[in-house]
């Protein structure tokens, strides 16, 4: 079996010599002995079919269900055949190096076609490259916007109570206020939440659908929000965006959801990740974010804008060459949706004047 660690015996010993030890283990001598593991009692190995069919005994104890209307928004989608398909392509699953853009020209090129996609479903201008998931989407929303003077965020009864909860972890260890709006016949009640809404409301944030599944006034509640001045957040699911009105439409600052209805099998235990596209006023303040522009290439920027407000390459610091504007290499033809640096046989980047 091949070894993760480059460097070859000789230049280990010579490394330890440097260093003025003679084996690897005195590097652990601080470590009490009965914290050391010597050996591990592990089975013997065994062939692939003989795993496959340990396995395959293992799942079969599980209960599988055609149809399950249970599991608080995780659900089983139906996946074309064809998508494992097309992303299974080279030109999509090259490795990503982010500093060196010329060996990693298909997971970037993934990257931004996702982006585009969750631009065209939400109608917003930006999209970022996602964070862990629609809960933590949605708690970052708020700290987001939050600014000096305004401190409290406002979270609809109807949304997912378990995205309320990671917001109320949020908000404890930021020490920003979070209140309640209550429903009403299964809806966000809005006449309660206009007398709760003040000059103090940074955001507040619906889902919609809701956690019940009904449809909000999704627009009716967007002019209430911004007729105090606070910032509108909505909780999307994308599938649903293809057939209902976008955030942009409904008047929404942020819109952030779990992106698991779109490919993603619910796992006993595992991750998903979440959509999140704000508008360009409030771009500057979004994580891990990275820009797309789907319907014109007048500008556009490279993936590597601070990851949070006041990392290091915000706030007064320099930020890298490679997040100024760039333009395309050569003239891209009518309906292209492929950026400049994925360009075949196209390598560098120009800046804008």
């Amino acid at each position: 079996m091949g070894s993760y660690i480059p460097n070859t015996r000789s230049q280990q010993e010579e490394m330890l010599s440097a260093i003025g030890v003679s084996r690897v283990e005195e590097l652990f001598a601080a470590v009490p002995h009965e914290m050391l593991v010597e050996h591990l009692d592990l089975p013997e190995g065994l062939s692939e079919l003989e795993v496959r069919r340990k396995v395959t005994a293992m799942a079969a104890k599980n209960k599988v269900y055609d149809t399950v209307l249970r599991g608080a928004g995780a659900y089983r989608h139906f996946i074309p055949s064809v998508v494992k398909s097309i992303t299974g392509r080279e030109e999509l699953v090259t490795a990503y190096t982010p500093y060196q853009a010329e060996i990693s020209q298909g997971i970037l090129q993934s990257i931004f076609e996702y982006q585009t996609m969750i631009c065209a479903l939400t109608g917003m201008e930006v999209s970022n490259a996602s964070v862990y998931d629609g809960s933590t989407a949605a708690a970052e929303a708020l700290a987001m916007c939050r600014d000096r003077k305004k401190n409290k965020a406002y979270v609809s009864a109807c949304a997912d109570p378990q995205t309320i909860a990671v917001m109320r972890t949020y908000c404890f260890g930021s020490g920003m206020e979070l209140e309640i709006i209550p429903e009403r016949d299964g809806r966000t009640d809005l006449e309660a939440m206009k007398g709760l809404l003040d000059a103090g409301t940074a955001c507040v944030y619906i889902q919609q659908p809701n956690f019940f599944g009904n449809i909000e006034d999704a627009s009716a509640i967007g002019e209430a929000v911004h007729a105090t001045g606070a910032k509108y957040i909505m909780g999307c699911n994308p599938i649903a965006l293809a057939v209902m009105e976008t955030p942009a439409a409904c008047g929404a600052d942020v819109a952030v959801g779990e992106a698991q209805p779109l490919d993603w099998t619910p796992p006993s235990a595992g991750p998903t990740w979440a959509i999140w596209p704000p508008r360009r006023p409030c771009s500057a303040s979004c994580p891990a974010v990275s820009w797309a522009r789907p319907t014109t290439w007048t500008a556009m920027w490279a993936m590597c804008s601070p990851s949070r407000p006041g990392s290091s390459t915000s706030a007064g610091r320099r930020r890298p060459a490679t997040s100024a504007p760039t333009r395309p290499c050569a003239p891209l033809p009518p309906g292209c949706i492929s950026p400049p640096w994925a360009a075949r046989g196209c390598g560098r980047r120009r800046s804008s004047p």
